[in-house]
């Protein structure tokens, strides 16, 4: 509901603005430690990314009321903000976008965890789960771009806006796609903030909707074996659709404005 997101956001506001916060039956200060904003600020932004690769992983639609609480103390707390996509890039560095070459002397459980997979005793975590959280961390960011929290004063510009999204698109179809993560990803990014893009930038998004279908899908086949062709496929259908209707789809789950009176 509404009235419990504007809850939530005037706690952590209060904390981070060193106003003193009822929690589990405890009241708590910033100020009084000399460090404890910082470190507020630090677990604040580690636990939104947590939020990502977890919640949104699994229930898509949860990205945009996190999302539009991030946005809000991102711009109230800018230091919060650097320090999120601090986390976020480290673990998940298709966030950037950037694909980590192995370089000479890297072990291979090294290079796993450049890649983002999660190592614990020499085991690797299973593709399918690194996907998924990579899938949850990418719906987050798409969303943040676009939102901002509807009761901020507005006058600036948003801290971390769509034209971030913009580049993050043109970054990432200018690197050599990687079987199932770049379909994915791409997939995941379109879906949440295609709409919002097409609106913004009109015939240049709609020009570089036909070049990942003419061009970029192509070298994405390339590279994909027959066994992994599930997100390739779904990426496929989702820009022919779009192309065909020449209108990008409302992500599921955004915030109506009848969401704020709830």
């Amino acid at each position: 509901a509404g009235s419990k997101l504007r809850e939530v956001f005037d706690k952590i506001n209060n904390l981070l603005s060193g106003k003193p916060v009822q929690t589990e039956g405890e009241t708590v200060l910033v100020t009084q430690h000399p460090q404890g904003l910082e470190f507020v600020s630090y677990k604040l932004a580690e636990k939104f990314v947590k939020h990502g690769e977890g919640e949104v992983s699994f229930h898509h639609d949860s990205a945009f009321p996190i999302a539009v609480v991030l946005s809000g103390i991102w711009e109230l707390h800018p230091r919060v903000g650097d320090i999120f996509l601090a986390h976020l890039h480290k673990k998940c560095p298709y966030s950037v976008p950037f694909y980590p070459a192995r370089k000479e002397g890297t072990s291979v459980e090294e290079y796993q965890r450049m890649l983002g997979y999660e190592v614990h005793d020499s085991k690797v975590e299973e593709a399918d789960h690194f996907l998924k959280r990579m899938s949850g961390m990418i719906r987050l960011y798409a969303a943040i771009i676009q939102l901002r929290w509807p009761y901020g004063n507005r006058q600036g510009a948003h801290p971390h806006g769509l034209s971030y999204g913009w580049r993050w698109l043109a970054q990432m179809l200018n690197l050599e796609p990687l079987a199932d993560v770049t379909a994915m990803l791409l997939l995941d990014f379109l879906e949440v903030c295609g709409n919002a893009l097409m609106r913004q930038y009109g015939i240049q998004f709609w020009k570089t909707m036909f070049f990942i279908q003419k061009s970029y899908i192509p070298r994405i086949e390339a590279v994909t074996s027959s066994g992994q062709m599930g997100c390739l496929s779904r990426l496929k259908n989702f820009v022919q659709k779009c192309l065909r209707a020449e209108e990008i789809p409302l992500p599921k789950g955004i915030l109506t404005p009848s969401f704020w009176r709830t």
